[in-house]
């Protein structure tokens, strides 16, 4: 197997290699790009869109095609990681520790024992539990509400601004690792679990996909936001910067939940139970 893998590699890296021989040199003032591509984005985005930031535009409206398979890619990416490190069965006998919380004496129950009830006097904690630190565990519930405002802001604001769908979903994802990674991995799943990131996965893409077929269903191309107009009753302009809206939004939902569930995936070695 790896030596078939090791042959696919070289075979299709030297395809594409063989393939940039086609490219137009770098910074050719009269490659395609140059000369009609880039000056049309530049001259007609504001027109066409009614969106000052030309990236955002070109990504979510000009190329949404391409950025919608782009999402598709890190939603795969994120399935692929769930079959490929995800432990869904425990073999041996399964140890737990609890600790109470009062006297700092930590049980140990083997599988079938009985196990005490998580109330105010026990707490689940992991093989390698230290105590939390009191200075981080507050700084971090301190400042996450206002790095999670921060990527909401990103996303909204991002056909305006530098941001969008990806930066701000990665924002977003990072802030619930920052709660995992400052108190454990356990209270952080039992706010956004694996059941309800597969939601989250499908949401996403299925909003992107989905604003394509309502463009369709009114008679208009697929990812044509100007359909949109008839929805929220503006002239076709606007509607596509609605469109754009709309669409950063499945974007930052589905690489906030890719993000967050790598982080779990990587950091309980595949158990979703502990971890960091």
């Amino acid at each position: 197997m790896k030596a078939i893998g090791l042959v696919s590699i070289l075979l299709f890296g030297g395809l594409l290699i063989y393939g940039t021989a086609d490219f137009p040199g770098w910074g050719d003032p009269t490659s395609p790009a140059s000369t009609h591509v880039s000056p049309y984005y530049i001259e007609k985005t504001m027109s066409d869109t009614s969106v000052p930031n030309i990236v955002t535009a070109v990504l979510a409206d000009y190329r949404g095609y391409d950025t919608m398979f782009e999402t598709t890619v890190i939603f795969a990416a994120g399935i692929a990681c769930l079959f490929l490190l995800r432990i869904f069965s425990h073999e041996g006998p399964e140890t737990r520790l609890y600790r109470h919380i009062l006297t700092g004496i930590t049980l140990r129950i083997e599988k079938g024992g009985k196990i005490p009830e998580e109330s105010a006097e026990f707490e689940r904690i992991d093989s390698s539990w230290t105590p939390h630190d009191v200075i981080i565990k507050t700084t971090s519930r301190l400042i996450i509400p206002f790095i999670q405002i921060f990527s909401l802001y990103v996303i909204a604001h991002g056909h305006h601004s530098p941001g969008g769908g990806f930066q701000g979903g990665v924002i977003l994802g990072a802030s619930l690792i920052l709660f995992a990674i400052s108190h454990d991995l356990r209270s952080a799943i039992k706010r956004v679990g694996e059941k309800a990131g597969s939601y989250f996965y499908t949401t996403g893409i299925f909003i992107f996909a989905g604003t394509g077929v309502v463009c369709l269903l009114f008679g208009l191309n697929f990812l044509d936001y100007s359909a949109l107009a008839l929805i929220f009753g503006t002239d076709p302009v606007t509607a596509r910067s609605y469109g754009i809206l709309i669409i950063e939004i499945g974007v930052g939902i589905a690489v906030m939940m890719v993000m967050i569930s790598l982080y779990n995936y990587l950091a309980s070695a595949g158990r979703q139970d502990e971890g960091l």
